[in-house]
């Protein structure tokens, strides 16, 4: 049976190698000699062995190709090079990246304000009877001094949206009382009134069509004030 042959071969190898390295016989597989081989197994073989020692392994399906290996050279010394710098933050070459550092919260984006107002909005001051008040007030107007408004002037009208930005502005009015001694009068019925609102001109005339701030002193007040309001604009 063929079963029995092939494993009389496998046999008859390693017989044959077994004592390989005390003899100066060499290793062929199917011609190509293999010497120094190790740790091979080759199936369905014939192995023979001539006259002078060598062992002829014939197995068919394998294949023995002999390449000729040049050792390297020795690399001739060079001068070293100085190494690129690199820019700040960037790892060095085979170095592990660093972790990005945490980044604080970002406050969330608020809405834009339009670019440019699209209504004009004025000052105008009234009084019945100019001086009875006993007061000045000076205006600001986000926190930049606009003007002082005089007890004893005629009315004041003046056009204010260059002083203004678009959306929210804070307008202050500190109100001063003269002295005692100087006070024409005492009566509630005497008004220092500044108004500031939307409007529009024609004709040598103002008309405020929709105000939006009021501030007033009487006569019968008697103490310094200071009051802040907030106008928004469009």
């Amino acid at each position: 049976m063929k079963k029995p042959l092939f494993t009389s071969a496998l046999a008859a190898a390693a017989l044959a190698l077994a004592p390989f390295g005390a003899h100066a016989g060499s290793v062929f597989l199917n011609g190509v000699k293999i010497d120094g081989v190790t740790n091979q197994r080759f199936e369905k073989a014939t192995v023979r062995i001539d006259e002078s020692g060598n062992v002829h392994i014939d197995a068919p399906g394998y294949a023995a190709r002999v390449t000729t290996v040049t050792p390297p050279s020795a690399p001739a010394p060079s001068a070293p090079t100085a190494q690129t710098p690199t820019a700040p933050g960037t790892p060095a070459p085979g170095a592990a990246p660093a972790a990005p550092a945490a980044k604080p919260p970002s406050a969330p984006p608020q809405a834009a304000a339009p670019g440019r107002l699209t209504q004009r909005y004025w000052l105008v001051t009234e009084q019945p009877v100019p001086g009875m008040t006993g007061y000045d007030i000076d205006v600001f107007i986000n926190s930049k001094w606009l003007r002082k408004l005089r007890g004893n002037e005629d009315q004041v009208v003046t056009e204010i949206t260059r002083s203004l930005q678009p959306g929210a502005n804070t307008v202050t009015f500190i109100a001063r009382k003269g002295l005692a001694a100087d006070a024409r009068s005492s009566s509630p019925g005497h008004v220092f009134r500044v108004i500031i609102g939307e409007g529009n001109e024609g004709g040598g005339n103002v008309m405020i069509d929709n105000p939006l701030i009021r501030f007033q002193k009487t006569a019968a007040d008697t103490q310094d004030a200071t009051q802040e309001f907030t106008l928004t604009t469009r």
